[in-house]
C-alpha cells in the first residue's frame, strides 16, 4: 500500500487551518494543535518543516507563531508533502539521480518514471486552497478534470506518442468527461 506519512497529512492540515483564516495572522504551535486536535510536539516539528521548506514564515517572541509564506491558491500540495517528506517519487530510481542495482536491464524503470511524473503533475495540480475548503461533486469534478488534462498531457509527452486519442482522452481533454 502507498501512503504518505502521517507527518505530511498533519501539514496538510495545519496548512489548512492558515489557509481558512482570512486575516493571515500569527498563529501560535499550541492553538493549533488544540485546532487540529493534534499533540503539540508533533505540531511544532511539522511547522519547524514547513518553515525550514519556505511555506510558512516564523516570528519570536511573545506574540510569536507561524503565518503563509505565500496565498494558499500558490501553495500546491506536492509542495507541502515534499517540504515534510523530502521529494515525491514511486520507487527509488524515480528520484532525481537515484540509481539502483537493477537500472541497467530493469523492464519496467521508463514506466515508473511516467508514473510517478504522474503522481507528481497530480499533487501539483491542487493547491492549498483547494484543499482547505469543502468542495461540491461539481467542484471535485472541475479539478478532477483538470488534473487528467494536466497528468494527460504529460503522459503524451512522455511516450512521445503520436497515435489516435482514446475516447476517455478525448473526453477529458474536452472537458466534458
Amino acid at each position: 500500500m502507498m501512503r504518505m506519512t502521517k507527518q505530511a497529512d498533519y501539514g496538510i492540515v495545519l496548512m489548512t487551518h492558515f489557509a481558512v483564516d482570512p486575516t493571515r495572522q500569527v498563529q501560535n504551535a499550541r492553538d493549533l494543535a488544540r485546532k487540529a486536535h493534534l499533540p503539540q510536539p508533533t505540531v511544532t516539528k511539522v511547522l519547524k518543516g514547513l518553515t525550514r521548506n519556505g511555506l510558512l514564515n516564523s516570528q519570536r517572541g511573545v506574540k510569536g507563531g507561524y503565518q503563509l509564506a505565500r496565498e494558499p491558491e500558490e501553495i500546491s500540495v506536492a509542495e507541502i508533502i515534499a517540504a515534510l517528506e523530502g521529494p515525491i517519487a514511486i520507487t527509488q530510481c524515480s528520484e532525481q539521480g537515484a540509481h539502483c542495482n537493477q537500472e541497467t536491464f530493469c523492464p519496467v524503470r521508463d514506466n515508473w518514471r511516467l508514473l510517478d511524473r504522474i503522481v507528481r503533475t497530480s499533487l501539483e495540480g491542487v493547491s492549498l486552497a483547494e484543499m482547505a475548503r469543502p468542495m461540491s461533486p461539481d467542484e471535485l469534478t472541475g479539478v478532477e478534470q483538470r488534473v487528467l488534462r494536466k497528468t494527460s498531457a504529460v503522459a503524451r509527452r512522455s511516450l512521445n506518442v503520436t497515435r489516435p486519442r482514446d475516447p476517455f482522452t478525448a473526453l477529458v481533454e474536452q472537458g466534458t468527461g
